[in-house]
């Protein structure tokens, strides 16, 4: 079965000394409960799992319960492993967590601690109110060109029309199947489950609105008010915009910002919005998917979201800020920044558009490394596959 690098970093923290409590965080059908069976069976010591995914399970004295169980291991072994998944299904989950780690810790029992859970909202709003300072985060993002090509044979184009998400690579020769499965398995179950049901949204059908509208139009810049004329359920801008932060934490849909060194223009700019996956963007199209391959377009905002997704992906676990540019005729598709160091990236996808912007950008900010991916030195596969530096 393959491996994702994410199998390797779970196993070498379960091997070191006990420090932090491991959570491995992203979008659902990712392959995160696979990952941490596939990290555990690499370490030697005691084990003891659980999953809160059935509803008479979903209470703090079953958490406690398993906890114990595996205190008890401790009197024949030096350490034990506990694996909890679905963990966010218990109600006040973080706190009931945060109670038994400290009091391990002073104790001094090693019981290591893994964390997974299928709505990446919850955790992260439990890991910001009970667990500052007691955890890793590894991200579990979707799948990327180079892990799919490995793991399934896909080809180039036919991960740019069926994405990463490793579950639905079983229908790529069904294309209704592939359809079903995503809506029903993937983005229906992360719009009900991950954030209706676990945030306050006074507006469902705003919100499930703009997630259509924002996979239609990703790789693209739409301002507020625009994007407000196109949902048939009306919201004002700081509502559309809480909703963006709320499809972003659930792995769906994001409104990148425009680059600029001031802080506060940036956050009130128009966003560019960007999915997740390309899978997702295919997804919207479903009855005219066809122009997602015959429409130059088209095409070529696939081409940039699939970058684009990329880098959000890298992001993550690179910790690098990613953001877009335009000015006047001249426009910059990504600019990625970490510390001092900082690149433009544009992405040469076959459509037509107005005249690249990364000379522009580059002499309004010295220091800036230039990279055009499309090109015979930066072909899209090398970029896709992890082979081109993304700093200089």
């Amino acid at each position: 079965m393959y491996e994702r690098s994410i199998v390797s970093v779970l196993s070498k923290r379960m091997e070191e000394p006990r420090r932090f409590i491991q959570i491995v965080i992203g979008p659902r059908q990712t392959g995160k409960s696979t990952a941490v069976s596939q990290a555990l069976a690499r370490v030697g010591a005691a084990k003891v799992s659980a999953s809160f995914d059935r509803p008479r399970d979903r209470t703090a004295r079953r958490l406690e319960g398993v906890w114990n169980e595996a205190r008890r291991f401790l009197r024949d072994e030096p350490e034990v492993i506990l694996s909890l998944d679905e963990i966010q299904k218990v109600p006040d989950w973080s706190s009931t967590v945060k109670a038994l780690w400290d009091e391990d810790t002073r104790e001094g029992r090693n019981v290591k601690v893994v964390l997974t859970g299928s709505s990446a909202l919850t955790l992260q709003s439990g890991m910001a109110e009970s667990l500052k300072g007691r955890f890793e985060e590894i991200p579990s993002t979707q799948w990327t060109y180079a892990e799919c090509r490995e793991a399934f044979g896909f080809s180039l184009d036919q991960f740019l029309f069926f994405g990463g998400y490793p579950g639905a690579a079983a229908f790529i020769d069904d294309v209704d199947r592939w359809f079903a499965y995503m809506h029903s398995s993937i983005i229906e179950p992360t719009i009900t489950q991950d954030v209706l049901e676990m945030e306050t949204v006074k507006k469902p059908a705003l919100l499930r609105a703009l997630f259509e509208t924002g996979a239609l139009y990703s790789a693209q810049e739409i301002s507020y008010r625009k994007l407000l004329g196109q949902l048939d359920d009306k919201g004002n801008t700081e509502t559309v915009a809480h909703y963006l932060d709320l499809l972003d934490h659930a792995g769906l849909l994001s409104g990148l910002k425009k680059y600029d060194e001031k802080i506060l223009r940036s956050k009130t700019s128009s966003p560019r919005l960007l999915v997740h996956d390309t899978s997702l963007m295919t997804a919207a199209y479903e009855q005219d998917w066809e122009q997602l391959i015959s429409m130059p377009d088209q095409r070529g905002h696939l081409v940039e979201t699939a970058v684009g997704a990329y880098l959000l992906a890298r992001s993550k676990t690179e910790r690098f800020a990613l953001r877009w540019w335009r000015e006047r005729n001249d426009e910059v598709d990504f600019v990625i920044t970490k510390g001092t160091r900082r690149t433009a990236i544009e992405v040469k996808s076959g459509r037509h558009r107005r005249a690249l912007g990364v000379g522009t950008f580059v002499e309004r900010y010295p220091g800036t490394y230039a990279l055009v991916v499309g090109t015979d030195g930066c072909t899209l596969e090398d970029f896709l596959s992890g082979n081109v530096s993304l700093f200089q």
